[in-house]
């Protein structure tokens, strides 16, 4: 199978470069699955039911979320209406709307997309490595689903790259999302189990993660706000990461993908 993960898009600048690049890749590339993280698509905060239709209607299979998932408050009634829609598994019962989702692809197999949150420098949710320990025993990788991926928003590496470990051989791939700033450590992990640490951001790198300079450096500066965050408008970079699956859903080659914008070019070889 093949794989793409978008990392968080943030902003007008993110959602355009989306929507004029993902149907490219998916015709050239004959993507299987193709996951778009947009909790930072709504000016730089939540998600409204238009835009995660954009990203659907662009090529994208699933759409995840994260901290910032219920930041539009359209997003707590329209959730429970469109399943492909996945905020994380470990908000507190009673949270509208579904963690994890198993995707029919356009080929007919079965993905499941899972989204969690991490808990260190975040608001504290549920235990996340208890939470995807429940996903997996329910839908397990070769028996119910062809595919599993999981899109792990978190703060800190060395809680992504736990989780990464602690899940290896059950997952096709491991992705961190939040910080807006891609990594270079894509690899597959020994039990097959592709990884990395962070996406990176869809939007515009000139900016501060996705935000206008001036507001973050100000803040940083004089500890006083002055007015509101605004996301970046110049031209944005797509980020995220491509993988392929053997028959096992296990992942056999992974890569970085960058298009546009401020950082340099990447694409996988392995798709030509």
């Amino acid at each position: 199978m093949r794989i793409l993960f978008i990392g968080d898009v943030v902003g007008r600048a993110g959602r355009a470069i989306l929507s004029s690049e993902l149907p490219k890749l998916r015709a050239a590339f004959a993507l299987d699955l193709v996951i778009v993280n947009g909790e930072n698509a709504a000016g730089g905060f939540g998600i409204t039911e238009s835009i995660c239709q954009e990203f659907l209607d662009a090529g994208a299979d699933c759409v995840t979320l994260g901290n910032h998932a219920f930041d539009q408050r359209e997003a707590l009634v329209f959730i429970e209406r469109q399943p492909r829609l996945i905020r994380p598994a470990n908000y507190p019962k009673g949270a509208p709307g579904r963690g994890a989702n198993l995707i029919e692809t356009r080929t007919g197999a079965r993905a499941l997309v899972v989204n969690l949150l991490g808990r260190v420098f975040l608001d504290a949710m549920d235990d996340p490595f208890a939470a995807i320990e429940r996903e997996l025993d329910a839908c397990p990788l070769g028996l119910g689903c062809d595919a599993a991926v999981i899109d792990f928003h978190a703060e800190a590496t060395s809680e992504k790259q736990a989780f990464g470990w602690f899940v290896d051989g059950r997952a096709s791939l491991v992705v961190g999302t939040h910080t807006h700033a891609p990594t270079a450590d894509a690899r597959i992990l020994p039990a097959g189990t592709a990884y990395m640490s962070d996406a990176g951001m869809t939007g515009d790198y000139d900016s501060v993660i996705g935000m206008e300079k001036d507001e973050p450096v100000r803040r940083f500066t004089t500890k006083l706000p002055a007015g509101r965050f605004e996301p970046a408008s110049g031209p944005a970079t797509l980020c995220g990461v491509a993988v392929e699956t053997n028959a096992q859903g296990l992942a056999v080659r992974v890569a970085p993908v960058r298009i546009g914008g401020k950082l340099a070019p990447a694409r996988p070889d392995f798709w030509g």
